[in-house]
Order: structure tokens, then sequence, then C-alpha cells
């Protein structure tokens, strides 16, 4: 559906801002109208990393106003395969300050607030209320979740991306003209069951993809012009280079923007999502060990069988000495379990230990009472015990 202009458009141009866009200027569907209420606009960017690097750089090329960029990460080496915001040389540096100092180099005109801050129930709702539109480049459920009912609860429109591997998926949430988040997905999935980018792995060019269609939605929404994605679901495949859409309809009976809402106010969104399972939680209570813990049975020859549960390419970067894979899937179908020894304690590890916790949370149910796994998984092992190790 065609929708109104999100905002007003300013009062003038400069010259230097007419040559600027003036590419802009000479499309019938923006012109000069359409210029100015870019620039009067306000987008704030929730994150700077995959999605919100590409999102960031054209909404400011583009002529956003004021943009603002909620971010509360460093730069790591590991994030310049994607994150094209960034540089070498801002290793370490806090990503927002990062984010404005490229942003600034493209478009001096462009006004850009930074909140070096973790995005959560304490502050979300008056950041928000600072701009017109949000643009959602998280990679974590409990915050897609806070910032749908942020928006929710303030009558605010986003824009939503999401990336895995080689696919991509992006909306338009609005609850005051069409569906919002919750009415596509009422509910977070089961823990550990969808892996993030940093355990599954993300081909870094399709985050340009999205994230340029991110920013084609959200100058649609603020000129007030073409069709925007609110009610479809643009699922993109860029291996097989194919797009498909799927309607999304307006839920009755969603939590928050349905016909008798159950959530009126900002929850526990941690709670709500879970990072690990409360079986994994009490399997974990008590049967966790650190990695120096685990060098002392590695060094002392303590009957051990060190079992990693990560996906073989993995493994393939850096692994703990001794472990043997056996993936965590192969646990939850219940194929690994036949294999186990019975003569030695089972020591689990994955990236970080979260999907660690879960297998151990199987094991237990299975019997193996005396099985324990690692906390800070193989990072903490290179972190503590093998520094000179590759991290990812």
């Amino acid at each position: 559906m065609s929708l109104p202009p999100l905002v007003e458009p300013a009062a003038e141009l400069t010259v230097d801002e007419v040559r600027r866009y003036s590419r802009h200027l000479i499309i019938p569907d923006v012109g000069m109208e359409g210029q100015k209420r870019l620039k009067n606009a306000k987008v704030l960017c929730v994150g700077a990393g995959g999605l919100g690097s590409p999102a960031l750089m054209y909404l400011a090329a583009a002529g956003v106003g004021t943009l603002g960029v909620v971010e509360f990460d460093t730069v790591d080496e590991s994030n310049l395969q994607r994150q094209i915001i960034h540089s070498q040389a801002d290793i370490g540096r806090p990503k927002a300050v990062s984010a404005k100092e490229t942003v600034q180099g493209i478009n001096p005109y462009t006004e850009v607030r930074i909140h070096d801050e973790r995005l959560d129930s304490s502050n979300v709702m008056e950041m928000f209320a600072q701009y017109d539109l949000i643009v959602d480049g998280t990679d974590n459920f409990a915050t897609r979740y806070l910032v749908n009912d942020a928006c929710v609860l303030l009558g605010k429109p986003y824009v939503w991306g999401s990336i895995y591997r080689f696919d991509g998926q992006a909306s338009v949430f609005w609850s005051e003209h069409g569906p919002c988040y919750r009415c596509l997905y009422p509910e977070p999935p089961p823990p550990g069951m969808v892996p993030s980018c940093a355990e599954g792995g993300v081909l870094g060019v399709l985050c340009a993809s999205i994230g340029s269609i991110q920013v084609n939605e959200a100058i649609k929404l603020l000129a007030g012009i073409g069709e925007p994605l609110l009610g479809r679901l643009m699922i993109y495949d860029a291996l097989e280079m194919t797009y498909r859409q799927v309607k999304i309809r307006k839920d009755p009976n969603c939590a928050i923007c349905g016909d008798n809402p159950t959530v009126t106010e900002l929850i526990d969104y941690e709670a709500f999502c879970g990072v690990v399972s409360e079986e994994a939680q009490e399997a974990a209570a008590g049967s966790t060990i650190t990695p120096a813990q685990l060098k002392e049975w590695i060094d002392g020859d303590e009957k051990i069988d060190i079992i990693d549960v990560r996906e073989p390419n993995e493994y393939e970067i850096v692994s703990i000495p001794g472990a043997r894979l056996i993936p965590k899937n192969e646990f939850l179908m219940g194929t690994a379990l036949q294999d186990l020894p019975q003569d030695r304690r089972i020591v689990l590890h994955c990236k970080t230990g979260i999907r660690s916790a879960e297998v151990l949370a199987v094991l237990k149910n299975a019997g193996f009472a005396d099985a324990v796994h690692v906390g800070g998984g193989v990072i903490g092992w290179v972190n503590q015990i093998e520094p000179t190790k590759p991290v990812y």
C-alpha cells in the first residue's frame, strides 16, 4: 500500500546540496520536495555491524539529515569481512565512533548522533522517540523483540533485515498500518535452535544486498513514494540468486498490536528469548569447568573424552588439543549417544559455551551424570591457554 510521507520537507536545499543530490532531484518521484524530506528526516540505525554498515553509508549518501547510531561494541578483525564502515585502523575502537567518522567522510551535511551504549528496556523509549524511523540491523532475537515492541508502543515504523550464510530477509513493520514483527514471529525460536552469524557464518556481500534494500525502503517511507514492504516479507537466496515474497497479515491475536494486547509495556527480553534454555542452565550448574581446569586434566592424564560440538568448518579453524568432533545436531538426534565411552568423563565444548550447555542437558538426561562442559568454549581456551591460536 502507498503511504503518506513520513516527514515534512525542510525549508530549502543549499546550492551545494543541489549539486550533491542532483541525480535524485531529476527523478520525478523524488524531486526537490522528496530530497527536502530526506534532509529533514531523523533515522536511527540499531547496530553498526553487517547490516548497519551499508545502511548508514547509503542513508548518508542519500542525504538523510540526521543519523543516529546505537552501538556499544568495538571493532574486531573478524568484523572487517562484512562491516565495511570500519577499517583495519579501527580495530579496537568503538564501532559508533568509527561509523560516525566514515559517515561524515561520505556526507558532511549529515549530522551523526552517537549512542555508545547497549540498547535495552531502560533507554529504548527515550532514544527511539528522537527519530522518525528505525532501521534494525541487530543479530539477536532479544533485541529484535525489544525494537519491535518499542516501535509499536511509540507508533514508529521500522525497517527490518536479517542475514545468515547465503540467505537474507527484509520487511517493513508498522503496526499503525500493518503487521509488526510479532505478527510474523509470535515466539522466539528455542535457545540454540538458530545459530548466530558468529556460529554459522555469513557471506560478507550479503550484508550489502540486504542493507541496501533496507535503505531503499527507508527512503520510500520518508519521501512517501512507491510501495513499501509493509505486509510483505522479501526472502533472498544469494546462492540461487532468487528473490521471493511472502505475504504477512496483521495478526488480530498479536500479543502487542492485536485487538486485545497482552504486552502493554516493555518486558524482560533476555528472559523472553532465553540465551540458554532453563534445562541447559540447570545442567550447567555445578558441571561447568574453566579452560584452566581442562588444561590441568589434560596435563594430568585424567580419563576424559573431550568432544567438540561445533560444526566441521569451525573445527578446521581452531580446536582444543585432543578434542574430537561430534556436531551438536548428532546429539539432538540421538545418533551420537551410542558411541560415547562409559569409562571416561565426557568434557564438552563449543565456541563460547552455549551449544555445549544444550548438549550437556541431553547427556545428563541420558545418564551421563558426571559430564561437564567448558565455560567460554574454545574462545576461552585460546584467550587463556593458547593465545597464539586464531579465533573467529
